[in-house]
């Protein structure tokens, strides 16, 4: 698939990231995907995670290294893949690992797949 069909595909999860880019503080592109670095309002409200990736946008908190990029990147393509049925896909697997006693975000399919660098 080409990559504009993959990101039209990912566009509705990207959409939402680009309503969330401007309350970060840096906007850069890398790789072909926007980098918004730098909100504390999101530990504010009691966020616990460094980054979230929504369709080809990267909402950090603080700044992106190479290894938390590397991660991102796998969740950039799990979107381009699932498109916008990834809105459900990842909840549902984190309710699946909870429901199979593990932990909800370590052990979803989609976190394990990013740490390890591969999609599920």
């Amino acid at each position: 698939m080409s990559v504009l069909l993959r990101s039209a595909w990912a566009a509705p999860g990207s959409l939402l990231g680009l309503i969330l880019a401007p309350l970060f503080d840096r906007r850069t592109r890398r790789a072909g995907v926007l980098v918004c670095e730098g909100a504390t309002w999101p530990r504010r409200l009691g966020w616990h995670y460094r980054a979230v990736t929504l369709g080809r946008v990267v909402l950090c908190v603080d700044t992106v290294d190479d290894a938390l990029f590397a991660h991102e990147l796998v969740h950039v393509r799990q979107w381009e893949r699932w498109g916008p049925l990834f809105l459900l896909a990842y909840p549902t697997a984190s309710l699946v690992a909870l429901v199979a006693g593990r932990h909800p975000y370590r052990d979803n399919r989609f976190e394990v797949a990013a740490r390890d660098g591969a999609e599920p």
